[in-house]
């Protein structure tokens, strides 16, 4: 996932797949047991880096920031991992580390307002993090995601935060919302959701 065609580009000596192996055998190494009595994985990353590398990967930091919370939310749900909050990853400079050299510290952080972790993952491949807030749909220009769908009603849905996770509540929609092909009102969301609304499609991510 982390070997794009951007990862031919860098100079530095650490390739991105070795973030990623070290990135997931940190997860692995301190997975926790949530309330549920289920495994809950770090989902705030730190990776550290030496002068020369941190200036290395400038022009590419974004693009690999967000190809590592993909590997990392790939290799949660492979080992059936939660996560209490958003998965990130930050970039830090050690000046004591010499160039090849890297370290990679995971915490737990709970979304805010105590939110739990999910996102959306739109059509156009953009992620949408869901938090402590409403998240409206629909045709409106002042919706929080907005969608020009003529099937799609102005104020076609909303996204509630509901314990630690999220709920589907339609609005009276003319065409309805369906979670996996299925028409309904209210739906507590579960990842690897299909959400449809109109002729939009989209996933929830549960992290």
């Amino acid at each position: 996932m982390v070997e794009g065609a951007f990862a031919r580009a860098f100079r530095s000596s650490i390739r991105p797949v070795e973030l990623a192996r070290r990135l997931a055998r940190e997860m692995d190494d301190h997975v926790s047991v949530g309330v549920r009595g289920t495994p809950v994985a770090a989902n705030h990353y730190t990776i550290y880096l030496s002068p020369n590398d941190y200036q290395e990967f400038a022009e590419v930091r974004d693009a690999l920031r967000r190809e590592l919370c993909d590997a990392a939310r790939a290799h949660a749900r492979d080992e059936h991992y939660g996560f209490m909050g958003p998965v990130d990853v930050e970039f830090v400079v050690d000046e004591s580390f010499g160039t090849g050299w890297f370290e990679v510290e995971g915490r737990f952080r709970e979304g805010a307002g105590g939110a739990g972790a999910g996102s959306l993952v739109l059509p156009t491949g953009e992620r949408f993090t869901l938090a402590e807030h409403v998240i409206t749909i629909g045709r409106r220009p002042e919706s929080n995601i907005v969608l020009a769908d003529p099937n799609v009603s102005r104020a076609h849905a909303e996204i509630r935060p509901q314990g630690d996770g999220f709920v589907l509540v339609d609005l009276g929609s003319t065409n309805g919302s369906k979670v996996n092909g299925v028409r309904i009102d209210q739906r507590v969301l579960n990842d690897g959701d299909e959400l449809t609304f109109g002729n939009t499609r989209m996933r929830f991510e549960a992290s």
